[in-house]
């Protein structure tokens, strides 16, 4: 970032002002030109950055400060960035000093300012670090779903955290690598059971895989707990996705092959490029959270992911991001602080397209005191039952009340009438099926990032 062609850095001391007129306003606001902020990570010499930061601040503007953020992150120099941050508080008021964490937050608890040419910088910034992230930005800020500057970068370059595409699969017979106190990720479809340990995604946080006949990806935020599998076809496109190394409200981004969108992953729809809004929701299916022993007794037919991956890795339980999960403390902050929870403790988090409005978010510990756990999300109404494990799995109760479950495999409903627990539905001895309901875990601080008027159920 700091070996630029002194050419660059000649240009932008005889920058010029440019005229735009904002989106939604019936005014014109002068803007500093974009490149003035690129001296301030393209050289160290004073006397340039200096200029530049005495030309800003002559014409400031809140507009301007997502772009001093960025410029702070990757300054050319710590002096530069302490100028620059120096800078926001005479402007602003505001006694941050150099948190930059804080910055951020305080910056996406006011409205959005930016300004016209943001995307663009955006683009130019990134592109030094991958040119591949120069598509997510360049010439797409109308389409943005989200805030321009809630968009940061994550550390790594496209795919630089490699996904797992269609991955070596072991009997569980095989899977002598594997102690039954492992945490998997459990899913099943049509009658295929796979089971993909958390010490191992941990390193890809995304496989693509045909399970059952459908292609899902599975895509894992470890700095928010969400492992979310989606069905990738939608409308009869087949949607080939990837790790974009951008976060949003410390939510990994995923991005598309075919047209370099940015995707949200809890959402699962698009939110910068081409396919923003243009009504794209991945349909996401039901993941059970348990441990390897319990999976296999279940499933004694299951496939699970070999360590043969084709990448180096520790594969040990519990190595990947030992020290973030090992606290609760965040690596990438988001607007908001909520303290019902910790940031880290999990919960089940349920959401349904009928009802946008409303989603739920219950304490996995309160479930765990409450085998049985009865709600409602919009008309959805629903039943938790958690085993023995500590594994929950959603059902539509569609008015079957349930008096007792044996925390394994077997309930009693209010009629006296037995239920069979499976991954697709319970199954009562006459036939009848309730059938499962999608959900996931999530780390309450990330889900709360996503869906802030979300209930809690602790």
């Amino acid at each position: 970032m700091r070996n630029f062609s002194i050419h660059i850095v000649v240009f932008t001391l005889f920058v010029a002002v440019s005229q735009t007129v904002l989106a939604g306003t019936d005014k014109s606001e002068t803007y500093v030109d974009d490149t003035v902020f690129k001296v301030l990570f393209y050289t160290t010499d004073p006397a340039v950055t200096r200029s530049a930061l005495d030309e800003i601040e002559k014409d400031w503007s809140p507009a301007y400060i997502p772009q001093l953020l960025e410029s702070a992150r990757f300054a050319a120099s710590r002096r530069v960035s302490i100028d620059i941050l120096e800078l926001l508080q005479r402007k602003t008021g505001e006694d941050i000093g150099d948190d930059l964490n804080g910055w951020y937050q305080w910056l996406w608890n006011q409205n959005e300012q930016i300004t016209p040419a943001y995307a663009d910088f955006k683009a130019d910034l990134y592109r030094q670090i991958d040119p591949k992230f120069e598509k997510y930005f360049a010439d797409r800020q109308d389409s943005a779903r989200i805030r321009l500057d809630e968009i940061r970068w994550g550390g790594v370059v496209q795919d630089g955290i490699p996904p797992l595409r269609y991955p070596e699969m072991l009997s569980a017979s095989d899977a002598d690598y594997l102690d039954d106190d492992n945490i998997v990720f459990g899913i099943e479809i049509n009658g295929d059971a796979r089971a993909y340990p958390k010490r191992i995604l941990a390193w890809h946080e995304m496989f693509v895989d045909d399970i059952g006949g459908v292609n899902i990806a599975g895509v894992y935020c470890t700095l928010c707990g969400t492992v979310i599998p989606y069905v990738t076809e939608f409308d009869g496109v087949q949607h080939k996705l990837g790790t974009s190394g951008f976060l949003y409200r410390s939510n990994k981004l995923m991005y598309d092959e075919a047209t370099q969108s940015l995707w949200n992953t809890i959402k699962g729809e698009p939110v910068l490029g081409p396919l923003a809004g243009k009504g794209i929701a991945l349909k996401h299916l039901s993941v059970v959270t348990t441990t390897w022993g319990n999976w296999k007794k279940r499933h004694p037919e299951t496939t699970v992911l070999s360590l043969d991956t084709g990448h180096y890795r520790d594969y040990g339980e519990g190595i990947a991001y030992q020290e973030y999960f090992s606290t609760d403390r965040l690596m990438f902050n988001t607007p908001f602080q909520d303290k019902r929870l910790k940031n880290k403790q999990e919960v089940l988090a349920l959401r349904f397209q009928s009802a946008p409005e409303d989603q739920l978010a219950i304490d996995t510990e309160f479930l765990n005191r409450h085998p049985i756990y009865s709600d409602q999300v919009g008309f959805q109404k629903l039943v938790v039952l958690t085993d023995d494990s500590g594994a929950n799995r959603v059902y539509d109760p569609e008015g079957v009340e349930f008096a007792s479950y044996d925390r394994a495999s077997t309930l009693k409903d209010k009629k006296g009438g037995t239920w069979r627990l499976t991954e697709e539905a319970l199954i009562a001895g006459d036939g009848r099926k309730l059938n499962r309901l999608p959900y996931h875990r999530a780390f309450w601080f990330g889900w709360h990032a996503t869906y802030p008027k979300t209930r809690l159920v602790k």
